[in-house]
Parts: structure tokens; sequence; C-alpha cells
């Protein structure tokens, strides 16, 4: 609208001027030619051609704006109804970390664009632990992944964000994506304000935040067998490595405050998804700040726990449904969720120790359970990124009707 406005004021702006010209000679261009056409023919003729110009150059300016973001093939007008539609969609809130966060949110982000990730900052390991250690800065490796995983096409550029350096004696070992936040960091002055910058860069679907901004070390208490008493084992990366099954586990400081975005994140969703994730490492040092669990106990949206598809070794040998559901109200209390996702393939070729998770009947948890086939089966370890995503966007369509959108069709 202001664009027609503007153009009209320019069109009557030459008009004027031209007429004061045509007052003064009345055929300026050319007299002998301009004469003998019909003054309204001609206006007409100048209207039609200034149109048309105008048009062409609205459309390749359109083309030359949104290029970044169209795939050969792809009509403009397809990726502008898609993100039309992206940013209607539910406002959903994902609590946890690591690779089970990143694979619920490449689904979750086919559906909206009002997408936050809650984020737990306990990781003390490989490169997110050495810039921790030396710059102080809390640890940007799940941030990092999360930031990829949301990115609008993960390409070279999001590639090269989860590079990892395999060889010299201060590289080795290092994300360049992780280096990268920590030097926007220090160029904006903040740790968040890095993050949001990062974002930017990598053009990200939602948004990525931290539970807690406060420099905390998770820590277990894990019994080795059953007639032995509890050892304390402290720091994400060793918790898996004792053998032992855990009984408990914290955070110091105990009281950490939480990020307050992530705050107003969690009482404005319409949806909150916890987990999946290293149930003990990833997902619930999130709900070990306690301002993070009383948000997600007090807001009014569809509240959602999702299983892990199989155990892990050091954190979960041997757990069902059942035993990932007590160990999350627990810690979290009650009142957290308001329905349990769990796969119910089991049939799954798993190497090594981890087996697949068996789901539990309604009366045994207590609580509404969904059960449908979530898993990979390329990667039976993990959950199907789109099958997870399409059931969390039916379920919440149960409870809210259905929603606004339809799934446009992206591009993974």
């Amino acid at each position: 609208m202001v664009l027609v406005v503007a153009i009209a004021l320019l069109g009557l702006g030459l008009a004027t001027g031209l007429l004061s010209l045509y007052r003064i000679e009345p055929n300026p261009l050319h007299p002998e030619l301009l004469a003998s056409i019909p003054a309204g023919l001609l206006a007409g003729f100048f209207v039609a051609v200034g149109l048309a110009s105008a048009l062409l150059a609205i459309f390749r300016l359109n083309n030359s704006l949104l290029s970044p973001y169209v795939r050969p093939g792809r009509p403009v007008v397809d990726v502008v109804a898609a993100h039309r539609k992206l940013g209607r969609g539910p406002k959903v809130v994902a609590i946890g970390g690591g690779t089970g966060l990143s694979t619920l949110l490449r689904g979750l982000k086919k559906h909206t664009a009002n997408l936050t990730a809650i984020v737990t900052m306990a990781d003390d390991g490989g490169s997110s632990g050495r810039l921790r250690r030396s710059l102080g800065l809390p640890p940007p490796g799940d941030l990092r992944a999360c930031l990829a995983a949301l990115s609008n096409d993960e390409d070279l550029l999001t590639q090269l964000f989860q590079y990892r350096f395999l060889e010299g004696e201060e590289l080795d070992g290092h994300s360049f994506g992780n280096l990268f936040i920590a030097a926007l960091s220090g160029v904006t002055g903040s740790f968040d304000r890095g993050i949001k910058e990062a974002g930017r860069v990598l053009s990200i679907r939602g948004r990525v935040l931290p539970s807690t901004l406060a420099n905390v070390a998770l820590v277990a208490d894990k019994t080795p067998a059953l007639d032995v008493q509890a050892i304390r084992v402290q720091g994400e990366s060793r918790i898996p490595e004792v053998p032992g099954k855990i009984r408990r586990i914290y955070l110091e400081p105990a009281d950490p405050p939480a990020f307050p975005e992530a705050i107003h994140a969690l009482l404005n969703a319409d949806m909150i998804v916890i987990g999946p994730g290293s149930l003990f490492t990833s997902v619930l040092p999130n709900l070990l700040v306690p301002d993070i669990a009383n948000a997600v106990r007090s807001s009014r949206a569809f509240r959602v726990y999702v299983c892990n598809v199989a155990t892990q070794q050091g954190e979960t040998d041997r757990y069902d449904c059942l035993d990932h559901w007590v160990a999350l109200r627990e810690h979290g209390g009650e009142g957290l969720v308001d329905t349990l996702v769990a796969n119910d393939c089991t049939d799954l070729p798993l190497a090594g120790p981890s087996i697949a998770v068996r789901p539990s009947s309604n009366g045994v948890l207590g609580i509404p359970t969904y059960l449908a086939d979530l898993v990979d089966h390329q990667r039976p370890w993990r959950h199907d990124s789109d099958q997870l995503a399409d059931s969390l966007i039916a379920l919440l369509e149960e409870q809210t009707g259905p929603l606004e959108i339809d799934q446009p069709e992206l591009p993974d």
C-alpha cells in the first residue's frame, strides 16, 4: 500500500511538471507526431508503459531479495506462501539437548517457524568443555547442534558450522561452530547475544536458548551394585563412564537462575515437548533449574514427554518406559506433562549394550500414553524426525482443534 501511494505521488509530481511544460510549449517532444495523437490515447499509453515497468521492477526486486532462499525449479510464490504458513504455526517449545533434541527440531521446523529450543548448559566434555575451562563461557556444543538443525537449508554453511577439526595441537577436536559462537560472544559482548547472531547467520527457523547462563556442574549419585554405597560422580561427561545405576542427579549450585527468555517462551507456548535425548545428562538437567520446571507446570500449553527409543549405556541400562517416567517425576516433580509419547516398534537391530525401550500400558504409567512406530529404521537408536513431529502435531490438534496451516512441502 505504501509503495502504491509513493508511485502515485511520484506520478502526480511528474504530471504537474509536464503540464507546466506543455503550457509553455504544447508539444515539446515532437510537435508534428504528437499533434496528431489524441491526448487521452497518449496519456493511456504512458500510464500502461509506466505500470508495466513498475511491475517488472517489483518482480525483479522480489526475485533478487528471495534468491538466497529459493532452490532451482521452486517458484518464488511457493516459498513466500510456505513462509507465511510457517509463521502462523503453533508456538512449540522443546526442552533437552544433544542428538535427541536436534532430531526433534528437524521434524518440527517443517510445521512451524515459532519454535524455541531450551538447551542444557551442563556439558563439560569435548570442545565445549575445553572452551568452558579456557574462556569461562557456557558450553556451546548443544546450542550449536540445535542451530544447525533449525537452519533453513543444511547446506555448505551449516556443514561448516558442524565441522570438527581432526588435527592440529590446539584445534584438534574443536568444532568450528563452537569457535564461531565463542568469537561472536566476544564481539557482541555476551554469550546469549552471540547465540542470537549465530542464528541470524544460519537463517534458522525459530530460536535457541540456554536454560541458564550460570556456571553449573552436573553431579550424579551412582551405585555400582545393590549392596554398595552410592558414589558421587561430578561432570556430565564422566557420569556415563562410571559403572552403576544412577540414583539421583543434581546441579551445583543447586538453584541457578533460569534464562528469562526461556521462562517467557514456556509461559506463552501452545505445546511443550520434553525430550527425547539422554535422560540424565541432556533432558533432566534443564528441569533441575527450578524456575524452568515451575514454568512448565504453570504453562497452559499442551505438555508432552517423549520417551527414548533405546537405552543408553551408563545412564538408562535396562530401562523401560516406566523407568524413564519415574525418573522424570522424581527429578522434575509432579504435574510436568499431560501425555507421554513412546515408540511401540521394539524389534530393532540394535548393536552393543543398547536395547529397545519397552512401552508400558496406561494403567502402569498413570498418564495418557500415545504409542506409534516412531523409530528411524536406518538408525534404530534414534527417532524418525518426520514421524515424531507429525505425531506431536496430530496430538496437539486433538487437544486444540485443527491448526490454521497445512504442512508445506519444504526440503529437509
